[in-house]
């Protein structure tokens, strides 16, 4: 079982492997905004683990069980984020939600939230109860309406003139 920590320094230290092609100390220390010393100490951790190959003054690299969790840490973060953007919430609020939600997630819950946000990935309009949910959210106020109803929906076309 890995904690927290751990998953956020492999997620790192793979995040940096795919933009540089090496991750360093002096890399990740400014990604996790620590002091190298620090993490020079999660290396040895890790090593130790056996989730990292690292050298001293070199670089490091992913082992196969340390990639396996990086990558299923940064599924959860994407299926995540990409959840919370649905819902509405601004990037930088959706990215750091998911930062802490994708170490806590049950499996049972990752699997819905991945079928949920891949069959909304598949719809060729967005749904009118997501508008109506939005409108919810910044006014407080319930819309039933009829999908494909606009005279008579607030959010999706004018209501009729009363006579």
């Amino acid at each position: 079982m890995t904690t927290e920590r751990t998953e956020d320094y492999l997620k790192v230290i793979e995040k940096i492997i795919e933009r540089k092609g090496y991750a360093q100390v002096k890399d990740v220390s400014r990604e996790l905004e620590l002091s190298s010393p620090s993490v020079t100490g999660m290396f040895k951790k890790l090593t130790k683990m056996g989730f990292i190959n690292y050298e001293k003054y070199g670089g490091v690299t992913l082992t196969p069980e340390g990639e396996k969790i990086a990558k299923c840490t940064m599924e959860k973060h994407g299926v995540i984020r990409d959840f919370l953007l649905i819902l509405g919430l601004e990037d930088e609020i959706a990215d750091h939600d998911a930062c802490k939600i994708e170490h806590v997630l049950a499996p049972e819950t990752f699997e819905v939230l991945t079928k949920f946000v891949e069959f909304m990935n598949m719809k060729e309009e967005w749904p009118y109860w997501l508008d109506h949910f939005n409108h919810y959210c910044e006014t407080g106020e319930y819309i039933n309406c009829i999908p494909n109803a606009k005279e008579n929906c607030p959010v999706h076309g004018k209501k009729k003139a009363q006579a």
